[in-house]
């Protein structure tokens, strides 16, 4: 079984940081079921790679009571030869440390999304290579795959459920680790010890922040605990369970947002400024992105400019809200046939969200944590990709003109970061040159000669969307102070 991790984050060669092991030795580690290699193929500043080879003992499988489940299992298996719940096994051994996202030597970069690419040589698909899309798209990889036949020369022998696959994305290095640790017996459908009650807390551990909103959840909890309803039951129980009550803790949450924002109206102008941008734009359909209850789906029901309107939100009670305030029951058929409201979690690639012409995310990206952010980015510009997407989010700057608001707090309860200009434009500029926008800035809000607006809005567009937005300020003229240019780099 060989697995490989590649970067070409610079320095790439910190990928030893993270991993713990050194690239410039090969290690041996024995473990209960055979013996495990690490070596770095390739490691210089621009790319490193690091493989874990895992020669797994077939006589010692053998020996391991309940193997055989048919007469010949002793002599002809493929345990020895395919990924399956040893290389898990192995990884949560071997790269324990990072699994758990800690580095001594490299904190920062512990938490930090960096380019990844993983390759899975002989990986058992037990749904083929639609459910080994199903499962790793979601989570924001590329996937490739390339079916093994049984053998060239007898293709009446059919085609086998071996894979060699490659998967890519810029996510945290424990992430990636997490994901391959659930999802490889997942896919092989196969575990090579007895699964008990405490293997319930073992899934829970590692999909936290990320199987709760899994569209495979009830899939992947219960090959994960191989096929016990029992335990597959008081998995998806739990996760229930564990998923906030969204009634209590928005309505709380909201209120005291409006309520530091409230003197200057800011929600209203938010509101008024995004939606322009998209009739300006010449939009057609167009997305609502964490539409929360409906307020700016209700500014956009108004003007006949839109044809197709979808509000996303990964809540479902508050979609219930959304609808339940924009009347959904009553409109007319023609006034309903242009609204839908989806249930997503918008760091998870949906299919049904692609085709809009227009998409808008007010004050959505500061609810997501940082090693989150790029899963959102890619659902957002490289599979939905629209002609134009809006983004408003807080100016951190701004927060010190607030009396209400003590130094040092968020606007809000739930958000993970809050940008200043200057961060929200780097990060802003980043995303437009990585997937082929050009981006412009304008200020919502009162200008304040040093601390700039309280709201600032990102207008992305890709090129063939040339000729819209003319009208909106350019980046120089974003804060407010005269001769001060704060153009991303690239933007």
């Amino acid at each position: 079984m060989l697995l490989t991790i590649t970067t070409t984050h610079r320095p790439a060669t910190d990928l030893g940081y993270l991993l713990h092991k050194h690239p410039a030795r090969c290690q041996a580690f024995d473990l209960s079921f055979g013996q495990v290699h690490v070596f770095y193929p390739e490691a210089g500043e621009e790319t490193c790679t690091a493989a874990l080879l895992l020669d797994v003992d077939p006589v010692g499988l053998v020996r391991k009571p309940g193997q055989a489940d048919f007469a010949l299992a002793h002599y002809v298996n493929d345990r020895p030869y395919v990924a399956s719940s040893f290389m898990s096994a192995a990884i949560a051994q071997i790269y324990g440390t990072a699994l758990n996202g800690h580095c001594q030597q490299r904190p920062e970069l512990a938490q930090t999304p960096i380019p990844l690419q993983a390759g899975l040589v002989a990986l058992p698909c037990q749904g083929g290579e639609g459910l080994l899309r199903r499962l790793f798209e979601p989570l924001g990889y590329a996937v490739q795959a390339e079916r093994q036949s049984l053998d060239p020369h007898f293709p009446e022998w059919g085609e086998s459920r071996i894979y060699n696959v490659t998967l890519e994305a810029t996510v945290r290095l424990a992430d990636l680790l997490t994901h391959l640790y659930v999802l490889i017996p997942v896919l092989d459908d196969e575990k090579h010890y007895y699964v008990g009650e405490d293997e319930i807390d073992k899934l829970l551990n590692r999909g936290a922040g990320w199987l709760a909103a899994h569209p495979e959840q009830k899939l992947i909890a219960h090959r994960y605990l191989k096929h016990r309803w029992s335990l597959t039951r008081q998995a998806l129980a739990r996760l229930a369970d564990d998923a906030p009550d969204p009634a209590a803790a928005e309505a709380q949450q909201d209120q005291e947002e409006e309520a530091v924002e409230r003197p200057l109206s800011l929600n209203t102008q938010r509101l008024e400024a995004v939606a322009a941008a998209l009739k300006d734009s010449g939009a057609l359909r167009v997305l609502d992105l964490g539409c929360g209850e409906g307020n700016l789906l209700k500014r956009l029901m108004a003007e006949r400019q839109f044809v197709a309107i979808t509000g996303v939100d990964i809540s479902q009670w508050t979609l219930q809200r959304a609808a339940q305030r924009l009347k959904l029951d009553r409109l007319p058929p023609a006034q309903r046939e242009r609204i839908q409201l989806l249930q997503s979690a918008l760091t998870y690639r949906d299919e049904r969200l692609a085709g809009y012409d227009a998409a808008a995310l007010v004050e959505v990206v500061e609810h997501v944590d940082p090693p989150r952010l790029a899963a959102l980015e890619r659902t957002v510009f490289e599979f939905a990709r629209p002609g134009v997407v809006v983004v408003t989010t807080p100016n951190a700057e701004y927060n010190a003109r607030f009396a209400t608001l003590p130094a040092g707090r968020f606007r809000h309860r739930d958000h993970r970061f809050e940008w200043t200009r200057a961060e929200f434009q780097e990060w802003a500029g980043r995303v437009a040159r990585r997937f082929g926008y050009t981006v412009h800035f304008q200020p919502i809000g009162p200008v304040d000669d040093e601390l700039g607006s309280p709201t600032q809005m990102a207008v992305f567009r890709r090129p063939e969307m040339a000729g819209t937005f003319d009208n909106l300020p350019e980046v120089g003229d974003y804060a407010g102070r005269p001769g001060e240019s704060l153009e991303p780099p690239g933007g």
